[in-house]
């Protein structure tokens, strides 16, 4: 996370019945666990679903249709102590690989080579606040979209 910088970014509510596909990260500071929705950064001259097909692709090799906009976010948050802003492009899409529907958990990959866990997990869980989901107001365009 670079400092005193606005991010754009583009994530994408995979459901799958009454779950969505997140991944799983962990403030260190805070020392809770959080949830959010695959995606990645848009770069300079990038549409924001182009953005999507190619940080979906890299992160889990894998290809998506039937894209559907569905709001934006602007997010400012605390992560690991540091303060982050960012502006986030939300969307629906559809694995054209069904088998990632019925894999309850695999793991996806950074840029980096960072590995991390992606999981189906029940909207439910976040609207009880039993798991937090990341940008904060993305639970409002769920809300809007049932």
């Amino acid at each position: 996370m670079k400092k005193r910088v606005i991010r754009p970014l583009v994530i994408c509510l995979f459901s799958n019945n009454d779950s969505i596909l997140v991944a799983e990260g962990y403030d260190t500071v805070m020392k809770e666990y959080y949830y959010r929705p695959i995606g990645g950064g848009i770069e300079y001259g990038e549409l924001s679903s182009e953005a999507l097909k190619r940080e979906v692709q890299e992160e889990i090799k894998a290809s998506i249709t039937n894209m559907e906009y569905l709001g934006a976010i602007e997010n400012i948050f605390t992560y690991n102590g540091e303060i982050g802003h960012e502006i986030v492009m939300v969307y629906d899409a559809i694995f054209n690989d069904s088998s990632l529907y019925i894999t309850s958990c695999f793991n996806g990959e950074e840029d980096d080579g960072t590995t991390f866990k992606l999981l189906w997990k029940p909207i439910s869980e976040f609207q009880s606040g039993n798991l937090q989901l990341v940008p904060e107001k993305l639970l409002e365009i769920i809300r809007e979209r049932r």
